[in-house]
């Protein structure tokens, strides 16, 4: 019943992703819904599932594998083999343990594989060893003929369970080593050759993993289910019919959707069961994210093994905490979410030094793309970053152009913008504010002419790491959960206990992820959002009125919140409104034309169910960074200021309550001296952190910030003027320069 579409997806990723994104350029693939890609993905489909194939269930000693087994034998009507019982103890004419016993560990395991290597079976569900995955050969021989499913059991429970079975001793475990440590060993060798992951909760019972398995299974058979719509609706083309399905792939590269939208899953968010939740409590922040992320990508668009590893690249190398995300009590309810500890001291990096190795995977091979961004200040120098830690293949055939308002960022923030010198990088100033920057981006995407000359000429591709691409938003949900994941551990609060959280809102991506969290099952109660004196968002959360006629960006020391044109809101009506793409549709398009909308009582009472929202003065701001200081010793950034305001006017004291620390003081240093009454402010950067850590301590200092402005410098850099078709030839001229142009 259950098979590995390997082959299908394989079909789909190779065609699908070069179709849709050529086809949705408007490029070389027809207009018609040629069907060939489908009809051939099916009938690969079709031919594989004609084979029979094992399902192989995979783990620790004590994981359960011969009983799960068992149960899946009889719930899926297919033969059941136990390796140990039904192979080895056959093949050798003795009881597994006799033969350890006779050989001893290395032999052992040779012994094991060897025998393993000969085993022919197919449509069965068969319970491996758990020493098998130790064997490299064996595991190829298995893994070729069917899924492999990982019982990713609690250690605790398997040392429990193998305690009762009075199990002292698994193979290779030599002299000193706890059992805890060999599982720890083990660990590798299981997540290696997975091919699917069972992430059992603690204290789960057999069935309750076998239930589980099955789930598992089924999810993997039915990949085509996992697809994603726009938020305005169902994808037209233009002689209307519906387009194909989109896939994750098709959505991290493509960006924005055709009809102008943003992309959300079709079917929402998986929920963890509480107890699969208290497992991830003992977790490090690399691993909440893969348990997290395996949920919300299907295997066969990132593997599990992919998956891990750019998770593990991303969190386990780039930041200065070995938490990655810490929450620190700051005072009475109140605990600081900081998200600063990156390379350049954003919370954009927690998305954007993952988000590049997904897109990189997901790109076909046969065109260059150039990625744009608009930034209000964090976002550049976070996507630079992490589009420059790509494989030298991948950063051959992607480059990066930042637009930025030249007066509406910190001289810190340009510094570490302009100061990347790769040829396929670039940070453009622009004589106008971000919601300009971010408008233009989005018209470029929008248009089918622009898009046919850069592919024709360059063989290149637009796309986007915008909070409006899914890539991005998505890692941003780890961590609100792993927020409360740590309060859990810290015994602040029992799990189902809520929380609020207070995040200071621009373009909504921070706040619409902890939205997303509390639907997987993170108990948010509030989501609090914080403006500064740019508060539009506040007014419509406040009034259901989305109005920025006769408004104007005013600049503040908040820049990153600076912003008028909130793009997540979509995916926040969206939500509320249960998928109403017509409703959406129809709002942002009189928005676009008239530069307001209104939404009804009724959604406007959803939306407030869902999030909460108010706004400070830039006085308010800065007294609240020396208030802070002044009781408590700790320096917050004017972003996380804001939300320290709101919060205190709007929580109510009965919930412990999160602050998204956003961005590291160092970035905002100028405004931070001012609200700390320094009287004497160096005007150079580097000098302005060595007086702020003067003030804070070297514990609150940043040091990769600190190397980036030491090494950058001030460095010359191209400002333009407000004008859509200047901005449009800088990407022509970035695309000239960095890629080869097509005869």
């Amino acid at each position: 019943m259950y098979h590995h579409n390997l082959c299908a997806w394989k079909m789909r990723k190779k065609i699908s992703l070069t179709y849709h994104a050529l086809r949705y350029n408007h490029l070389l693939l027809p207009h018609d819904g040629s069907p060939s890609y489908f009809l051939t993905a099916r009938l690969c489909t079709k031919n594989f599932h004609s084979q029979e194939r094992n399902i192989l269930l995979m783990g620790p000693p004590g994981s359960g594998k011969t009983s799960v087994g068992q149960i899946l034998s009889h719930k899926l009507g297919m033969p059941v083999i136990d390796v140990d019982d039904d192979v080895l103890e056959r093949a050798w004419g003795m009881p597994v343990a006799d033969k350890l016993a006779e050989v001893g560990g290395e032999r052992f395991l040779e012994e094991e594989g060897q025998v393993v290597c000969n085993l022919s079976a197919s449509g069965c569900v068969i319970s491996l060893t758990g020493s098998n995955p130790l064997h490299a050969d064996a595991m190829r021989h298995l893994k070729s003929s069917g899924l492999v499913v990982y019982l990713d059991v609690d250690a605790d429970d398997i040392i429990e369970r193998l305690s009762r079975m009075k199990v002292n001793r698994i193979v290779g475990q030599g002299d000193g080593m706890s059992m805890r440590d060999i599982l720890h060993y083990r660990k590798q060798f299981y997540e290696k050759w997975a091919d699917t992951r069972v992430l059992c909760g603690r204290g789960d019972s057999v069935q309750e993993v076998a239930e589980k398995a099955l789930r598992v299974l089924a999810r993997y058979q039915d990949s085509e289910s996992e697809t994603y719509t726009s938020t305005r609706g169902q994808l037209l083309r233009e002689n209307g019919s519906a387009m194909d399905p989109k896939f994750f792939s098709d959505v991290v590269v493509e960006g924005l959707a055709p009809n102008g939208g943003l992309y959300v899953p079709s079917k929402g968010f998986t929920k963890l069961e509480p107890s699969e939740w208290q497992r991830l409590v003992s977790m490090s922040y690399p691993e909440r994210a893969l348990a997290i992320l395996e949920k919300c990508i299907h295997p066969l668009d990132v593997s599990p093994s992919e998956l891990r590893s750019m998770v593990n690249w991303a969190y386990e190398r780039n930041f200065a905490r070995g938490s990655v995300a810490p929450v620190k009590h700051l005072t009475g309810d109140q605990y600081v979410l900081e998200l600063f500890h990156g390379p350049t001291a954003s919370f954009k990096d927690l998305a954007l030094q993952l988000m590049p190795h997904l897109f990189a995977h997901c790109l076909p091979r046969t065109c260059n793309y150039l990625i744009m961004v608009a930034t209000s200040g964090d976002t550049g120098s976070a996507v630079l970053s992490g589009f420059g830690n790509l494989r030298d293949a991948d950063r051959e055939r992607v480059g990066v152009l930042v637009f930025f308002p030249e007066q509406g960022v910190s001289l810190a923030q340009r510094q570490q913008m302009t100061g990347f010198k790769e040829c396929n990088a670039r940070a453009i100033g622009v004589l106008s504010d971000f919601d300009f920057c971010q408008w233009s981006i989005k018209r470029m995407l929008e248009d089918p002419r622009l898009a046919g000359h850069l592919a024709v000429e360059y063989g290149t591709v637009l796309s986007t790491a915008n909070s409006i691409n899914w890539a991005r938003l998505l890692p941003q949900v780890v961590y609100h959960a792993s927020a409360y994941l740590d309060l859990l551990g810290d015994g602040v609060l029992a799990f189902g206990d809520p929380i609020d959280v207070c995040i200071p809102t621009g373009n909504f991506g921070n706040a619409m992820s902890a939205v997303y969290a509390k639907q997987m099952g993170i108990p948010i109660r509030h989501v609090i959002c914080a403006s500064n004196q740019n508060c539009v968002v506040s007014d419509f959360i406040s009034t259901g009125q989305y109005d920025i006629r006769g408004r104007k960006v005013t600049v503040s020391s908040s820049p990153a919140i600076d912003i008028l044109k909130s793009s997540n809101l979509e995916r926040l009506i969206h939500h509320v409104s249960c998928g109403d793409g017509g409703l959406v549709r129809d709002l942002f398009v009189r928005f676009e034309n008239n530069r307001v909308f209104t939404v009804s009582d009724f959604l406007l009472q959803r939306i407030q169910q869902e999030v909460q929202a108010s706004w400070c003065t830039e006085e308010d701001c800065l007294a609240a960074v020396w208030e802070v200081h002044a009781k408590t010793s700790y320096i917050m950034d004017p972003h996380t200021a804001v939300a320290k305001v709101v919060a205190d006017r709007l929580h109510d004291g009965s919930c412990p309550l999160v602050l998204c620390s956003t961005a590291h003081h160092g970035k905002f240093a100028p405004a931070v001296l001012n609200a700390l009454r320094c009287p004497h402010i160096p005007s150079d950067p580097l000098e302005q952190l060595h007086t702020l850590s003067t003030i804070g301590g070297g514990a609150q200092m940043h040091e990769a910030l600190l190397k980036c402005l030491r090494e950058s410098g001030r460095h010359p850099h191209t400002v333009c003027k407000a004008d859509f078709g200047v901005l449009t030839d800088e990407v022509e001229s970035m695309i000239q320069d960095s890629f080869l142009k097509v005869k």
